[in-house]
């Protein structure tokens, strides 16, 4: 493969990965707002929005890469993805990823796009 058409690739990655975090954003957003809706009404959207989230997977995965969502696990300062409020607590706290801002992508050698987090404290 030449300079050239490695440069043409990565720009193609590189694109796929932004529209995949764009695609990861609205379809959060759409979630949001089809939950707001009664339960006849959304059903409909619930599917298309699954429908959506299954096909970005399937081209993401078709070159190689996956979207990694932390919400929810306990947070490791090792993580593929940078906390927007970690000064906002001590050395000592436990710490959960409370909302993902963007997620982190993988490829088959490792990290692609590095995530972002909120972090909440744990009340034990």
């Amino acid at each position: 493969m030449t300079i050239e058409q490695t440069g043409v690739n990565e720009q193609m990655e590189q694109s796929l990965i932004d529209m995949a975090v764009e695609g990861w954003r609205f379809a959060r957003l759409f979630s949001r707002v089809v939950n707001k809706l009664d339960a006849g009404e959304s059903s409909r959207y619930v599917n298309q929005l699954r429908y959506f989230q299954k096909k970005l997977e399937e081209n993401l995965d078709a070159n190689g890469l996956k979207l990694v969502d932390v919400e929810g696990q306990p947070y490791d300062p090792g993580m593929a993805a940078s906390a927007l409020n970690v000064g906002d607590f001590g050395p000592d706290d436990e710490l959960l990823v409370d909302q993902m801002v963007e997620p982190i992508i993988m490829g088959p050698e490792g990290l692609r796009k590095q995530g972002t987090v909120m972090l909440r404290k744990v009340h034990a």
